[in-house]
């Protein structure tokens, strides 16, 4: 009986002389632990403060995922990566989509277009979330004026929006179509102005040119800026067709004139665009000053487009996957009318600022881009195949399936509000 006591006093010796041995260490951990949890709030040296972030220095303890990015997040650097939570919305639930847009209800079939999400090198694009936009835009008129590109914009906004409050179609203050959230007290409002300055399109019964007075700002939208709270520009598809270009009542020059068989001297458009975009923005600066006014203006950049071939010539857009950024580099017409535009948005930066205006970039050029599967194709009619496949089938390669690519464009628009770039 003694024998077996010993033993198991010695057994159980060893085994608190182990625990002992192998348990202190953890123990040291844990002391470390809870030391440095309890008493690091008090021990921030001032250095780690600075004038624009003291929300930041006493709260140190704000969970990572819940911290706003130290620096604004470079989105126009990324690739497009698989995301298989799709959408918000589709053709079905939203019902302002434009016939020629609603791919899938047109018969598009490979819907694995909507299975991608943009992932900037630096960050993350988080997904939109429409009640806090809503409360962002609260008692706000926002205004998309530009050319359809703008359209496809405001008609992806309005179905993001449209998830958790149904907008009604009004008419407002000389807008094309207007959607009022009665919720927010809120309008967006589309004008129509391909040029952004005073011009006549060219048409199918009248001159096969456009008609633009560079010197002079679209009235038709522009009378509304003291109505308006933000504006949204976009412009650009329709500045590459023949023109006519006019300043101070006398022709300037043209574009593609031959083609039309004017005799002027053609000076390309980028003169042309470079002029309309200036004139705009400091017109709308100058109104600002007068009117008093709060505003906002957001530049989106150009739109690119994917036809393998020439548009009016059957030229198709049949990639069926995103382009890796190694694979498509922004060049040529693309880059030439982006960087057209950052320029002139540079030029008036600082006078917008002294001048109590918020102007900023929605730069969705090169995400775009390398976007070929996101366009309506064929598919901006109406089930182009069902009775076979025909000979010459006119695709869209400009306008963008909805859901699909614009979606992102809002979503780094929500971004930019969100982290108090633009309001």
């Amino acid at each position: 009986m003694t024998i077996v006591t010993n033993t198991f006093k010695e057994k159980r010796n060893k085994i608190y002389i182990h625990s002992i041995i192998y348990g202190l260490p953890l123990i040291v951990l844990i002391y470390l632990y809870f030391y440095s949890n309890f008493f690091a709030p008090f021990s921030i040296p001032i250095t780690s403060m600075n004038h624009n972030s003291s929300l930041l220095a006493f709260t140190p303890l704000t969970k990572e995922k819940e911290k706003p990015y130290e620096k604004l997040c470079d989105y126009t650097k990324g690739r497009w990566i698989r995301d298989m939570r799709g959408p918000l919305y589709n053709g079905t639930t939203c019902n302002i989509i434009k016939n020629k847009q609603n791919c899938i209800v047109n018969g598009r079939r490979d819907t694995s277009y909507l299975n991608w999400r943009w992932k900037p090198d630096e960050c993350s694009l988080s997904s939109f979330e429409p009640n806090i936009f809503l409360k962002f835009i609260k008692n706000m008129n926002v205004a998309f004026v530009g050319d359809s590109l703008a359209n496809n914009q405001l008609e992806s906004l309005v179905c993001l929006l449209s998830t958790v409050s149904k907008p009604q179609r009004i008419r407002h203050q000389g807008a094309d179509s207007t959607y009022y959230f009665a919720s927010h007290n809120t309008n967006l409002s589309l004008y129509w102005a391909p040029f952004l300055v005073k011009g006549d399109q060219r048409r199918k019964d009248g001159p096969p040119y456009n008609k633009i007075y560079l010197d002079q700002v679209n009235e038709l939208w522009a009378k509304n800026i003291a109505q308006m709270d933000l504006i949204v520009l976009s412009f650009g598809h329709w500045m590459d067709v023949p023109s006519i270009y006019y300043e101070n009542d006398s022709v300037r020059g043209c574009f593609r004139c031959r083609e039309v068989k004017i005799k002027y001297k053609d000076i390309g458009f980028y003169v042309a665009m470079r002029k309309a975009l200036r004139i705009t923005l400091n017109d709308i600066i100058e109104r600002k000053v007068i009117k008093g006014n709060g505003l906002d203006v957001i530049v989106r950049t150009y739109s690119p487009t994917h036809f393998e071939g020439s548009w009016d010539k059957g030229g198709t857009c049949s990639k069926m996957e995103p382009y890796e950024p190694e694979e498509k580099k922004l060049k040529g017409i693309d880059a030439d009318i982006r960087n057209l535009e950052m320029e002139e948005f540079e030029k008036v930066k600082e006078k917008a600022k002294q001048n109590g205006l918020n102007l900023d970039v929605l730069d969705i050029t090169n995400l775009s881009l390398l976007r070929p599967d996101g366009h309506a194709g064929a598919y901006w009619n109406s089930f182009p195949f069902a009775k076979g496949i025909p000979k010459k089938v006119q695709n869209d390669c400009v306008h963008w399936c909805l859901p699909g690519v614009v979606d992102t464009w809002n979503e780094i628009f929500f971004e930019m509000i969100k982290k108090g770039k633009t309001i």
